[in-house]
C-alpha cells in the first residue's frame, strides 16, 4: 500500500515515517509539510539518515494514496476531511478532530463547532483493544490521545466489571515533553521544562472527554509535565463499592487483555520494575498496566504506562492500519525496547 503522511515534520510524523520505512507492506508516497517543503526528510528527522531520500512536499502537491495519516495539529485539516476521504484512501487521523462522537463536546473542549459532524458517526476510535471489529471496515480512524489511551486501557475493565464507582474516578497523568509537539512554545523550552513537575492542566484537560466516552465513567483528570522526553504514566484512582481482592483484579485484566499483543500486565512482588514504567517503553508499542488495592481508602489504583509517540500516537496508528488492511497486527511494531536506557 502507498501511504501519505500529512504533517510529516512533527514528532509524530517522524515516528510514522520511521515505522512505515520498515513496514514490509507499505511504501511512503509523500511526506507532507508546508513549512519544510523542498527539504530532505532527514533534515528534520536525523535518525532517518541513509534510510530514505524522501523530500518534504507542500500540501498543495498532495496526491491520491491508499492510506493517509493525518499528523497535523488539531483543527488544521478538519475543514478538508471530506475531500481527503475522497482521494486519500483510508484516513487515519492522529489529531483530536474526530475522536468524539458527540459534536456538542467540541465547543466545550476545543472551542469551535465541528464543521462536519456527520463524519463523527462513521469514524472509529483507533484502539484495537476496544474496537478491533469496527476498525476492519472503517473509512476514518481517529487515534486517541496519549493520556487518553493509557487511562482508558487502565480504567475500562474496572468499570465494566463493576469494581469501581463510575461516578467518581480521579486520574493523575504525567507526560514527557514530546507530547507537546515540535512547536510547543515557551513552555517547552529547556530553561522552562528542565527539572519541572508542573501541573499544566489541573482540571478541564481535553482528554477528559475521550476517557469518559470510552469508559462510561465521570472522570476528574489532572495533567502534569515532567522532565522526560517520552512517556506517559496515568495513575487512576477508582473507589470501590465493596471490598476487592488482588486476585480479582488479576482475573479482570487478564480477561480484558490476555490475548492482546501490545498490552502487558505488570504487577510483580519485588524488583525496581514491579509496576509500569514509561522509560523502558521508549520506542515500543506496548501499554503496560499495573494495579494496587488500597482497602484503607476503599480504593483501586490502576496504572497505565506507554510511549506517547508510539502506543500514544504513531505506533497505535500503524497497529490500526494493520487491522484495517488485514496485515498481521504486530507488523512493523516488533521493537522490544532497550534496558537500561
Amino acid at each position: 500500500m502507498k501511504a501519505t503522511v500529512l504533517g510529516a515534520s512533527g514528532y509524530v510524523g517522524g515516528e510514522l515515517l520511521r515505522l512505515l520505512l520498515r513496514h514490509s507492506d507499505m511504501e511512503i508516497g509523500q511526506a507532507i509539510s508546508d513549512s519544510m517543503a523542498g527539504k530532505a526528510v532527514s533534515r528534520v528527522h536525523p535518525n532517518l539518515r541513509k534510510a530514505t531520500d524522501l523530500v518534504f512536499a507542500p500540501r498543495s502537491a498532495l496526491r491520491p494514496a491508499d492510506v493517509t495519516f493525518v499528523a497535523a495539529p488539531h483543527g488544521e485539516v478538519m475543514d478538508d476531511l471530506p475531500t481527503l476521504l475522497g482521494t486519500g484512501g483510508i484516513v487515519i487521523d492522529l489529531s483530536a478532530d474526530h475522536r468524539l462522537k458527540d459534536p456538542a463536546r467540541y465547543p466545550e473542549y476545543y472551542h469551535r463547532e465541528h464543521p462536519h459532524p456527520e463524519l463523527l458517526a462513521s469514524s472509529v476510535l483507533g484502539l484495537p483493544e476496544l474496537h478491533r471489529d469496527a476498525l476492519r471496515t472503517a473509512p476514518l480512524i481517529a487515534v486517541p490521545g496519549c493520556i487518553a489511551t493509557a487511562s482508558i486501557l487502565a480504567l475500562r475493565p474496572l468499570v465494566a466489571a463493576g469494581l469501581v464507582d463510575p461516578s467518581r474516578v480521579v486520574i493523575d497523568a504525567k507526560s514527557g515533553s514530546s507530547a507537546s509537539g515540535r512547536d510547543a512554545g515557551p513552555a517547552g523550552q529547556h530553561a522552562e521544562r528542565a527539572g519541572v513537575i508542573r501541573a499544566y492542566a489541573p482540571a478541564g484537560h481535553r482528554h477528559t472527554a475521550e476517557i469518559e466516552q470510552e469508559t462510561g465513567a465521570r472522570v476528574a483528570l489532572s495533567c502534569h509535565a515532567v522532565e522526560a522526553v517520552r512517556g506517559v504514566l496515568a495513575t487512576v484512582h477508582g473507589f470501590t463499592p465493596r471490598p476487592v481482592e488482588e486476585k480479582e483484579l488479576w482475573r479482570t485484566y487478564r480477561a480484558a487483555y490476555g490475548a492482546e499483543p501490545f498490552v502487558r500486565i505488570v504487577h510483580e512482588s519485588d524488583g525496581i520494575h514491579r509496576e509500569p514504567e514509561p522509560k523502558i517503553l521508549s520506542g515500543t508499542n506496548y501499554c503496560d498496566l499495573g494495579f494496587a488495592v488500597d482497602p484503607h481508602a476503599d480504593r483501586i489504583v490502576a496504572l497505565g504506562a506507554l510511549d506517547n509517540l508510539m502506543k500514544g500516537a504513531a505506533g497505535n496508528a500503524v497497529q490500526c492500519l494493520n487491522v484495517r488492511a488485514g496485515f498481521p497486527e504486530t507488523r512493523g511494531l516488533e521493537f522490544l525496547g532497550l534496558h537500561p536506557i
